[in-house]
């Protein structure tokens, strides 16, 4: 039993060999992107909160203690209308 093949059956082995490179290499360029988007967007929100951190420390703290006082309200006039149907 031979396991040659034919011209035509080697160039279709070939054609799926390649298809399968193609697919396997475009799989790894859409991984390597989304990890270089995740890294910039990791980096951005460190420079983010870096910059939130030290932005806040120019001025002093100033606390304002104030006390309510409780007040009573006088309650309003009411008034009742009466209207009748004709």
């Amino acid at each position: 039993m031979s396991t040659d093949l034919g011209p035509t059956e080697r160039t279709r082995e070939r054609e799926r060999a390649r298809s399968r490179r193609g697919k396997n290499r475009g799989r790894f360029l859409v991984w390597l992107v989304r990890l270089l988007v995740a890294a910039v967007v990791f980096a951005a929100g460190l420079a983010v909160g870096r910059a939130l951190e030290s932005g806040s420390g120019g001025g002093d703290t100033n606390t304002t203690v104030r006390t309510l006082e409780v007040t009573t309200l006088t309650p309003q006039q009411t008034v009742t209308v009466t209207v009748s149907n004709p």
